[in-house]
């Protein structure tokens, strides 16, 4: 069986009605969180876990049981006794663009490198692939970055395939040099970079310009670096993947039922991930990927009802 593990954060998910302004909904989401339950439904022989840390409260509880229900395995869910999963509430607006409310600086993933020692490397080692995001990276107490790295080059000098996707949140950074370099650590260490076109002009405003279309501004920033598959999300206009010996152009197929994106780009990691785990090809691993993100987006919340879920 193949493996991946995918590190982060899993929080409880609160959905605003836009008319009343009232809770309509609660449910759990997290942007790895997200791309694990899409990668299992896809692909549900590929053994996905999550590597994260939850409370030992009640709604803690609530959520490793949804984990175990969309099939994670869950060695690597870590039970914090003085912390809480984070909050966070999704306001949509009527083009289905999403903003966020978060309640999440005391939430006990912050806190999961200190129950990651020797047994835990030896089991994330037996992994294909370890991937992170961005967000992954910035909730990390700051004391806790030099143990991640360390793992993190651990894994990948043990052959395990290191995927990450920039996942820029602003918000979540101190100042946007400091997020840069923790950036440019995952950028030397990644064999899969999965840059968003906007996250990117988010965190290199100087690079871009008229002069150059945005997705060829990021094809030659990522040219320095050693990849082995670069995955360029460009919204609604296409998905460029490359490899150091191929290049395809994916058209994006336009979506009129946009209900909400919140897990657009969460869904789509989700699904590449599975697909190239499960030995697809680059460009139908794209066309799967963009396909499932299209789906998505027209429910509301993160996690679509397995019932609601097409079958790709």
């Amino acid at each position: 069986m193949n493996k991946i593990v995918l590190m982060g954060e899993c929080m409880i998910e609160l959905l605003q009605n836009k008319q009343t302004g009232q809770i309509a909904g609660q449910s759990f989401a997290g942007d790895v969180y997200n791309s694990a339950v899409y990668l299992k439904r896809l692909f549900p022989n590929i053994d996905t876990q999550l590597l994260t840390a939850i409370g030992t409260d009640s709604m803690s509880d609530a959520m490793l049981s949804t984990f175990s229900s969309e099939g994670l395995n869950n060695p690597l869910v870590f039970r914090d006794a003085e912390r809480l999963p984070g909050i966070y509430l999704v306001q949509t607006d009527d083009q289905g663009e999403r903003s966020f409310l978060y309640w999440r600086e005391s939430a006990a993933a912050r806190q999961v490198m200190q129950f990651v020692d020797g047994s835990e490397t030896l089991n994330l080692s037996a992994g294909d692939v370890f991937f992170f995001t961005g967000i992954s990276l910035a909730i990390l107490e700051k004391s806790h970055r030099e143990k991640f790295w360390s793992l993190v080059n651990d894994l990948k000098q043990q052959g395990v395939k290191i995927a990450f996707d920039l996942n820029y949140r602003a918000r979540l950074w101190s100042t946007l040099e400091d997020a840069q370099q923790q950036f440019a650590n995952a950028y030397r260490v990644a064999d899969i970079l999965i840059p968003g076109v906007d996250d990117f002009q988010q965190m290199y405003p100087s690079l871009c310009n008229d002069a150059m279309e945005p997705v060829h501004t990021v094809i030659e920033f990522f040219q320095e670096y050693e990849y082995t598959e670069l995955v360029i999300k460009n919204g609604e206009k296409n998905i460029i993947v490359m490899t150091p010996d191929e290049s395809h152009e994916i058209d994006v197929q336009p979506v009129t039922n946009v209900v909400d994106t919140t897990s657009a780009g969460d869904s789509f990691n989700g699904a590449y991930l599975g697909a190239r785990i499960a030995g697809k090809s680059l460009p139908d691993a794209t066309r799967l990927a963009a396909s499932v993100a299209g789906e998505v987006i027209q429910h509301p919340g993160a996690i679509v009802p397995k019932e609601a879920f097409k079958s790709f």
